[in-house]
């Protein structure tokens, strides 16, 4: 039965897919998107990556169809006509999506513990994980201990990805720009409000469980910060950019993106000023157990941190754009 939801379920995504690429109309385009997002987290859910399934929902499926309205405020409604090569374009989609179709005939099955994935590295990280991190959730040990340089790394592209677009924005608008309505957000509509009400405290709290429940259950810090950074953004869509930013300023939203990844790295440099080596959490404490829980718990959230900074400092930026007339 898994295995036929789950195939409805591409199929919706193949059809989703093709009318995003049809579609000359922007505001359909960013729609089906949102719907494709969602469509992909269900997938994730199915294929019991949770934590995957939070991050799409929360980012593709809800901050990113935002941030593309935002962005859609500053350009025209429908797509403009370009010089097509459908028969370069056709050529090309069926060469790669013949070859992608014939490496899945040697795939192994759903599910199988005999695929390759599971004999090399997984095995270690289940035996391994109970005894070194004394918590359930393997995947928080292998992405904030066994992988933290990577995670380093991705904070810190999120964070020059946040620099890089207020560059980009914070250029003097055009002439001939108008009023962007995302400044004074839905006040006067009344279902938008009394339902955005009730949603934002729980998305809060939700956002807040995920961030210190993580190593327990699906979450940590880039699903935490896409949570609340999404509460914020809809709080700002009901009661306008001004209301958003008086609640936590511009100046907060830099704190946090810079103070997120400072957190992280300051993490690893301790480690090396107490005598071990970077992101080496069994030099902070006395027990070593308890010393991994507590730096996985620390650049969680720096993790945090800095994904929801980013996130609503992009957002702001371009909901603080002039719309083009």
């Amino acid at each position: 039965m898994i295995i036929v939801f789950a195939l409805f379920l591409l199929t919706l995504l193949v059809i989703t897919a093709l009318a995003i690429v049809q579609t000359t109309n922007l505001f359909v385009a960013v729609m089906l998107t949102s719907i494709f997002s969602l469509l992909m987290a269900s997938n994730f859910f199915i294929l019991d990556a949770a934590d995957v399934a939070l991050t799409e929902a929360a980012v593709g499926a809800g901050i990113t169809t935002v941030i593309f309205l935002a962005a859609l405020m500053l350009t025209t409604e429908h797509e403009k006509p370009h010089l097509s090569r459908r028969k370069l374009n056709t050529v090309v989609i069926t060469i790669l999506a013949s070859l992608i179709i014939y490496a899945t005939f040697d795939k192994p099955r759903l599910g199988d513990p005999d695929a390759p994935v599971h004999q090399h590295l997984a095995p270690w990280y289940l035996e391994k994980t109970p005894e070194y991190m004394d918590f359930p959730n393997v995947v928080t040990a292998i992405l904030g201990s066994f992988r933290g340089y990577d995670t380093l790394g991705e904070v810190f592209v999120v964070f020059a990805a946040c620099i890089g677009v207020l560059f980009i924005l914070g250029v003097k608008p055009p002439e001939g720009s108008t009023y962007n309505p995302y400044r004074s957000g839905l006040k006067h509509h009344l279902i938008p409000q009394v339902v955005g009400r009730l949603l934002i405290p729980f998305l809060v709290l939700f956002g807040l469980y995920v961030q210190f429940h993580g190593e327990y259950s699906p979450g940590g810090g880039f699903q935490a910060g896409a949570l609340i950074a999404s509460a914020i953004i809809l709080y700002a869509l009901l009661e306008g950019e001004a209301a958003a930013l008086r609640a936590v300023p511009r100046s907060v939203l830099l704190g946090l993106v810079i103070g997120g990844a400072t957190l992280y790295g300051g993490v690893g440099v301790v480690c090396i000023l107490m005598g071990g080596n970077f992101l080496e959490y069994t030099v902070l404490l006395d027990n070593p157990v308890a010393a991994q829980q507590t730096g996985i718990i620390l650049i969680e959230a720096g993790v945090g941190m800095a994904v929801c900074g980013a996130l609503l400092s992009i957002f702001h930026a371009f909901a603080a754009r002039p719309m083009r007339v």
